[in-house]
This record gives structure tokens, C-alpha cells and sequence, in this order.
């Protein structure tokens, strides 16, 4: 709990200062509320550790404000080198990249949980994958080679690959 003059003190300067304060931290970093929201209350904090930069002891209240942007600024400057010095972040790996950074161990469990995994679909759609995505022929080339019609291969694809994605997942192999 703040003691009450400290307490009187912030609430001055939220209720005078930040909304506007807001408003151009906005600007600064690029309209992220999140952000500039942080900035504010980092702002707000280093007032409250500097009462004698924003007390009621200087002059006006432009020279506060003046101070209280200022330290904004210098903030989401601090907030950009650092991440200007840091790599890239990054969420999410696709598929093919979590797979292109596993071990090759990992890979060769992967691919028989795969193999396994079409050994639980339908003969027709495991042949109707075989052809396409293992011996990557186009649909009449893998219609030719099946001797049914595209629309069939097309067809069987789709289910097929809907099947496949089903027994994967029982298997927990691939999302």
C-alpha cells in the first residue's frame, strides 16, 4: 500500500497525463495497445520512484508532462535495441521445419509411424496416396496407372487423406 501522498501523487498524474501519454506511446510503437500500455505504467512507475521529477514543486505542469514523454520515449527506445540484440522469436515451427530440426533418429520413427498409419486405410486410398505423393505423379499419370478415372483419383485422394490424417492422430504422430 502506497503511503497517501504517493498515492495522491499518482492519481494526479494519471488523471492529468495519461491519456495523452497514451496517445503517443501508441504512435511510437506502431499502434500496439498492449505495448504502449506497458510503457505507460513503466512510465508511471519511474515516476512514482522520482517524486522530485514530477512533484508539486515544479513549476508547471507542461515541464512534468515534458519529463513524463520524454521517459516514454527513452523506454520503447530501451524496448527496441533490446530487441534489435535479441534473434528473431519465433511462435511456431511449421511442420516441415519441426521435422527438418529433428534428429534422424526421430525421423525414422516418424516415418514408420507414418507407414503404419497408411496400413490402416483402405487399399484403394493407400495406393491412390502411393501414387501421388510417394511416386509424385499427376492425376492422370496416377489415374492411368490405377486404371480409373480422374475424378475417382481425385476423389480417393481426398478421403484418403482425410483417413490418413484420422489414423495418424490415433497414433499421435503428426498434428
Amino acid at each position: 500500500m502506497l503511503p497517501a501522498d504517493d498515492e495522491q501523487l499518482l492519481r494526479r498524474l494519471y488523471t492529468d497525463h495519461a491519456a495523452v501519454l497514451l496517445a503517443y506511446v501508441n504512435r511510437l510503437v506502431g499502434g500496439d495497445a498492449a505495448r504502449a500500455e506497458d510503457v505507460v505504467q513503466e512510465t508511471l512507475l519511474r515516476a512514482w520512484r522520482h517524486p522530485e521529477a514530477v512533484g508539486p514543486d515544479r513549476e508547471t505542469a507542461g515541464s512534468v508532462r515534458g519529463w513524463l514523454l520524454t521517459v516514454a520515449r527513452n523506454i520503447v527506445i530501451d524496448q527496441q535495441r533490446a530487441r534489435r540484440s535479441r534473434p528473431a522469436e519465433s511462435d511456431q515451427l511449421d511442420a516441415a521445419e519441426a521435422l527438418a530440426t529433428t534428429a534422424p533418429f526421430d525421423q525414422v520413427l516418424v516415418a514408420l509411424e507414418v507407414a503404419d498409419a497408411l496400413q490402416a486405410i483402405s487399399a484403394d486410398h493407400r495406393a491412390v496416396i502411393v501414387e501421388l505423393y510417394y511416386r509424385d505423379r499427376s492425376v492422370a499419370e496416377a489415374a492411368q496407372r490405377l486404371g480409373v478415372p480422374e475424378g475417382t483419383v481425385k476423389s480417393r485422394a481426398y478421403y484418403a487423406l482425410r483417413a490418413l490424417r484420422v489414423a495418424c492422430e490415433e497414433r499421435e504422430v503428426l498434428p
